[in-house]
């Protein structure tokens, strides 16, 4: 794989659940896609300098009148990067520079959205408890009028419990005062008299 600027620049890693950054082994494959890409690069640089030096020292230039023969290998044209004087040393600082702007701009962008779902959360947990106490208020008060209908009710069958007793007791010893009136004013009745 050629491995150009804008694949570093434009790398999606994967977000890693339950811990911040990135998915260590994807992002190690990725540095080792880089350092492979490197290698190739710095010795086809070295091959290159080589070359160039031995032409300039004269020594390829009895080579230069006969046709030189092509190459068995031909590596596909690189793509145009920004020339610069600075050494590989400071191309792989960019990049690695660049890598880690990209990392914070993630993690920046991570923590964001952490605490965009942490405060939704938290609303929403506010919403449901104020909910819920709510709830719970207009059930206290509802079982209070229920219980004070009750409490109301008690009392009306006590109060009739008792005016009921009270209405038996004096309906039976009514009827014992006649019956002892009755027994007192007629005497003995032989039992004759009573058909027996």
């Amino acid at each position: 794989m050629a491995l150009t600027p804008d694949d570093v620049v434009t790398k999606q890693f994967q977000h890693v659940r339950f811990k911040e950054g990135f998915d260590p082994d994807e992002v190690d494959d990725f540095l080792d896609e880089i350092v492979v890409e490197w290698r190739k690069t710095i010795a086809e640089n070295d091959e290159l300098k080589a070359k160039l030096a031995e032409y300039e020292s004269g020594a390829a230039a009895p080579a230069a009148a006969a046709p030189a023969p092509e190459p068995a290998y031909e590596a596909p044209a690189p793509v145009q990067a920004p020339v610069s004087d600075a050494p590989p040393a400071a191309a792989s600082a960019g990049i690695i520079e660049l890598a880690q702007r990209l990392h914070d701009e993630h993690v920046a962008e991570g923590r964001s959205k952490r605490d965009q779902l942490i405060s939704d959360a938290q609303s929403q947990a506010a919403a449901i408890l104020a909910d819920a106490e709510a709830k719970g208020r207009e059930e206290l008060a509802r079982l209070d009028r229920e219980r004070t209908t009750l409490e109301g009710r008690i009392t009306e069958l006590r109060t009739f419990e008792r005016d009921y007793r009270q209405q038996l007791r004096s309906y039976i010893e009514g009827h014992l005062r006649d019956l002892e009136t009755t027994a007192n004013a007629s005497g003995p009745t032989p039992v004759s008299a009573i058909g027996l």
